[in-house]
């Protein structure tokens, strides 16, 4: 779910950032703010940031001293490691207006680019993410590998975990860069997607049950 930029809310969990072992910080009083539309970042009261790192700094960080964010501290994302509760999180806060669902299906799922099949599946898992397309997962052996390349890249997924495998995909003489992945140890909630790969709607003809949809149009396009 996508919201206006500046909207702010409270977020109810503990929430404690680290730099390698060393505390930065410990709150239950974070903030939501949504800087972009589609995930919050999480801003920190100056009363639970240690008084070191306040008068040292850390790269990228803001300490706002008036209008709405008014006694909140904001920190790069990239220079901490961050916990909700006892669990780390990756690349952003999870947005609490989107839910994961992870479902097993039997539903006929074709992949394809330019002509060339390159997967092929009778039992999908169906990945629901609220605001994003459905993402077909499909077993290794029903993937044509012979298409694929791997590739260097890695992702970061506060609902799903880091990615183990990205692979570009060749047909003919052109090269797509990461069209398709891959979680080997995925966060529980979206477990039945382990070792199974993906590919980009929005970047690949999926047919589903013998109706090709649509190329949807989103930030991964």
């Amino acid at each position: 779910m996508a919201a206006a930029r500046g909207r702010i809310e409270p977020a109810p969990r503990r929430v404690r950032g680290f730099r390698g072992a060393e505390l930065v910080f410990d709150t239950t009083a974070a903030r939501y703010v949504w800087e972009v539309p589609y995930y919050p970042q999480y801003f920190v009261p100056l009363s639970d940031v240690r008084s070191d790192v306040l008068r040292e700094g850390l790269p990228g960080m803001r300490v706002f001293d008036d209008g709405d964010f008014a006694g909140l501290v904001r920190f790069r994302w990239d220079t901490l490691n961050w916990f909700e509760e006892d669990e780390p999180i990756y690349g952003h806060p999870r947005n609490p207006y989107v839910r994961v669902d992870a479902l097993r299906s039997h539903r006929h799922v074709q992949v394809a680019l330019n002509g060339a099949t390159l997967a092929e599946t009778h039992c999908p898992v169906l990945l629901f993410e609220t605001g994003l397309p459905t993402r077909y997962y499909i077993d290794r052996t029903d993937v044509e590998f012979a298409h694929l390349e791997p590739s260097t890249t890695q992702t970061l997924c506060p609902y799903k975990g880091v990615t183990s495998r990205y692979w570009s995909v060749r047909v003919a003489d052109a090269l797509v860069a990461d069209l398709a992945w891959s979680y080997e140890t995925p966060l529980p909630a979206v477990a039945p997607i382990a070792n199974l790969v993906a590919f980009y709607n929005e970047k690949v003809d999926i047919t589903v049950d013998g109706v090709e949809l649509a190329r949807p149009a989103t930030h991964f396009s």
